[in-house]
């Protein structure tokens, strides 16, 4: 038949469109049996036009600009749904509701990209590049790149935070002062006569009066006034971001909690709260309304949330979640109301771990403190591998980036929508279908326009009602 093998390698291509992976392990097991080695075996003309495509399609994605082309789409779009659930009856506050929700993604390249902020303007901001930092400013509609510039200073990874009309970024040993209209730096800040050599800046933030904050790794925590540095020395390793409130700021070192004031001019530990033998720090503080702030404690052999006063760091109580060894988290704990919405990131170790349908260490958990107690409101068997979730207390939805497990190895991601208050799935919307759509730590980030997004693996993702 002529035409024959074309026909059947358009089937194959077909059937991995639509039923994922596991059709082209079939289709190349087929070629154990000699009569079906024999009969597709390409003559060199159809190697050649393969080998060209290869080449044409590689150069496309050297040759056209960042944020120009979606994330590539992936297999197994006919075996897992786009949609499930039911949107909300009220109108959108702050996240988007599920009312026929849209997905919009833009190819940045692996340009590991974990947070999405947001300018005067309601435009996404990202800092990405790893240590040689890219800022990035981008089209709220389309996601595409309106202006982007490469940061001096390298071997850190970068910070980011927005200060009124202006971004402040850390890159390397430097915190610079960046306008956002333009992205040319405005003033540059050297760390270099404070921090020691090899150690980078681990936390940003900026307090209302405008205030830019930092903590390094080796436990210097400090702010910029003007071109000067007042800085102070916990003795404890920094690896988590800090919190800034209440005129100062919370730390989450190795080996307790910290509180860092203003007193006289210059930064000063009001208190410090060592914690029990054992366990890592899996969050940067989370301060909620009632005095209290919560870290995230990867202990063996159950993951804590554990609750402090504000105002001297006593323990209030703790609360265990997940089962036995399988509970850790990586960042993913935040406000929900006068508690937590904490995330189950056990087993993540990387895009590998979540492969031809894979799923880590189930988990999402909500943890109140009523009457001195913490509380475990609910859980969830959702898998939510890595990142921090996003929380409308407006709303009453928990968003979470999650994944489905497939025995066809079809790798699924999804915005899922939780309700706040019982942990129930209320909807969710497909996003991706391949390595590319892991948001690989990417914290979900609600936007002014109530659009959620993520940064991922491949770029960027938004989801929005339909207006």
């Amino acid at each position: 038949m002529r035409f024959g093998r074309t026909l059947a390698l358009l089937g194959v291509g077909l059937l991995w469109f639509g039923f994922g992976p596991l059709v082209l392990v079939a289709a190349l097991l087929s070629l154990l049996w000699p009569p079906a080695r024999a009969w597709l075996r390409p003559t060199r003309r159809v190697v050649a036009v393969w080998a060209a495509v290869v080449v044409v399609l590689a150069g496309l994605a050297v040759v056209v600009p960042d944020g120009w082309v979606p994330i590539p789409p992936g297999p197994g779009r006919w075996v897992t749904p786009a949609y499930v659930g039911r949107p909300l009856v009220a109108g959108p506050e702050r996240g988007p509701v599920g009312e026929s929700p849209t997905v919009v993604t833009k190819s940045y390249g692996v340009a590991d990209c974990h947070r999405v902020e947001f300018d005067d303007d309601g435009r996404p901001v990202l800092l990405c590049g790893g240590e040689r930092p890219v800022l990035r400013v981008l089209d709220p509609d389309s996601l595409r790149q309106l202006r982007s510039t490469d940061l001096p200073g390298a071997g850190c990874a970068g910070r980011l935070v927005v200060v009124g009309a202006d971004l402040v970024a850390s890159s390397g040993q430097r915190i610079l002062t960046i306008g956002d209209d333009d992205l040319v730096v405005e003033s540059s800040v050297d760390l270099a006569g404070e921090l020691g050599s090899g150690d980078c800046v681990t936390g940003l933030g900026a307090d209302p009066t405008g205030r830019v904050w930092f903590a390094s790794r080796d436990g210097l925590v400090g702010f910029v006034a003007g071109d000067r540095v007042r800085t102070v020395d916990l003795g404890d390793r920094v690896d988590r971001p800090l919190t800034v409130a209440d005129e100062g700021v919370y730390v989450a070192g190795a080996e307790g909690l910290h509180r860092v004031v203003i007193e006289g001019g210059k930064p000063v530990a009001a208190w410090d709260s060592p914690y029990d033998d054992g366990g890592e720090r899996g969050s940067a503080p989370v301060v909620l309304p009632d005095g209290l702030v919560a870290v995230a404690d990867n202990r063996s052999p159950r993951l804590q949330v554990v609750f402090h006063r504000a105002g001297s760091g006593d323990v209030v109580c703790r609360a265990e979640v997940f089962g036995d060894d399988e509970g850790a988290t990586d960042g993913g704990l935040v406000a929900a109301g006068s508690g937590v919405v904490v995330q189950n990131s056990h087993g993540y170790h990387g895009p590998r771990s979540t492969l031809l349908g894979r799923t880590t260490s189930r988990g999402i958990a909500r943890v109140d403190v009523v009457g001195g107690r913490c509380r475990v409101a609910w859980t969830t068997d959702m898998d939510a591998p890595s990142g921090a979730p996003a929380v409308s207390t407006e709303d009453g939805l928990a968003y979470v980036w999650t994944k489905r497990h497939s025995w066809l190895g079809v790798d699924a991601w999804y915005l899922s929508a939780l309700d706040l208050r019982t942990g129930r799935l209320a909807w969710a919307r497909r996003t991706g279908l391949n390595p590319l759509a892991d948001n690989h730590g990417g914290a979900v980030a609600l936007g002014p326009d109530r659009a959620a997004y993520v940064p991922v693996l491949g770029g960027l993702v938004k989801v929005a009602d339909r207006r």
